[in-house]
């Protein structure tokens, strides 16, 4: 389809069409089975970011800056879960791929605010590291609540605004030529390039989020890992040095199902041309694995997680013991 729809809106010369048409896995064979796996990945994932939100809230132990902040990635994570894949399940279940020209703008908002909240959250847990790891003795006095929520708040309010500015932008283009959205949900790349009136404002913000979002926040981390291996240095004994290291596994597991997946899309678009369903399946995943896997990687590597859910279970047992 490339038609613009028969009713479009004109506003103040700008002209916008009443739906757009994701085209993202129409021509995919075997695309239903895809939707039932990210139907599968949808439910745990909701399931897993809801037990991370009930420890933590229901233990007063982990009322501390390093589990806020885990707190903040699974509010992402659940955030951004919502946002995507029941539009997905919509389009598989009623087989339709239209979406109203507000709806998309609306989608577009939430999907990219909470990858971004996920993005800048890292760098936060990559800073609670170093300060713990570089700084002990000056931990509590730097990392404490306050700092993490005015810290965190900040996140939210920094991407809130780009991502407005982000949408704000696309309701000055016009689409006279076509309103197909060549992806899986209303991605900003593929909408603004389908304008037919002047867009440079729109790829000036799309590379301006690219660089804080994705490579700024990549080399805030990796020189905080650097600042943490210099520092490891000075402990003598290996044993000192792994156990401190230990408790960076899971931060480095969350960067990695995070940044390496974006990075290799990147890098590959760069070196040769992605076939558009391979583009739209690896784009997809890495916006739908994190959220699942963050909350079994931090439980799995987090001995006070394990402890408390450990505890609750227990605690579980003797009461239906006793009844």
């Amino acid at each position: 389809m490339s038609a613009l729809n028969s009713s479009l809106s004109t506003n103040m010369s700008f002209v916008h069409p009443e739906y757009f048409f994701i085209s993202g896995f129409s021509d995919m064979p075997f695309s239903k089975y895809y939707f039932v796996f990210l139907f599968f990945i949808y439910i745990t994932s909701v399931f897993e970011n809801s037990v991370v939100f009930m420890v933590i809230l229901t233990d007063r132990s982990l009322h501390i800056p390093k589990y806020i902040g885990i707190f903040n990635l699974a509010l992402a994570d659940f955030g951004e879960t919502n946002a995507m894949i029941p539009n997905l399940m919509k389009t598989f279940v009623f087989d339709s791929q239209y979406i109203s020209y507000g709806a998309c703008l609306t989608n577009m908002f939430f999907v990219f605010v909470f990858s971004g909240v996920q993005s800048l959250t890292l760098v936060v847990l990559a800073y609670d590291r170093f300060i713990a790891i570089c700084l002990p003795l000056r931990y509590h006095v730097i990392m404490n609540n306050s700092f993490i929520f005015v810290v965190l708040i900040a996140v939210w309010s920094i991407i809130t605004f780009l991502m407005g500015m982000i949408v704000i932008s696309i309701t000055r283009l016009s689409f006279c030529k076509t309103n197909v959205v060549k992806s899986y949900f209303c991605d900003h790349g593929p909408i603004y390039t389908i304008a037919c009136n002047d867009n440079s404002i729109n790829y000036f913000m799309a590379k301006l989020c690219t660089v804080l979002l994705i490579y700024a926040p990549l080399v805030a981390i990796v020189l905080s890992y650097l600042g943490i291996f210099l520092s490891l240095r000075r402990i003598t004994t290996w044993e000192e040095r792994l156990k401190a290291l230990k408790t960076c596994v899971s931060h480095l597991l969350a960067v990695g199902i995070f940044f390496l997946p974006l990075l290799g899309i990147y890098l590959a678009a760069l070196i040769c041309p992605l076939h558009p369903n391979a583009r739209i399946i690896s784009t997809s995943l890495s916006s739908a694995l994190p959220p699942m896997l963050n909350p079994i990687i931090y439980v799995l590597n987090t001995t006070e997680f394990k402890g408390v859910i450990l505890k609750v279970l227990k605690k579980r047992s003797t009461v239906m013991a006793q009844g």
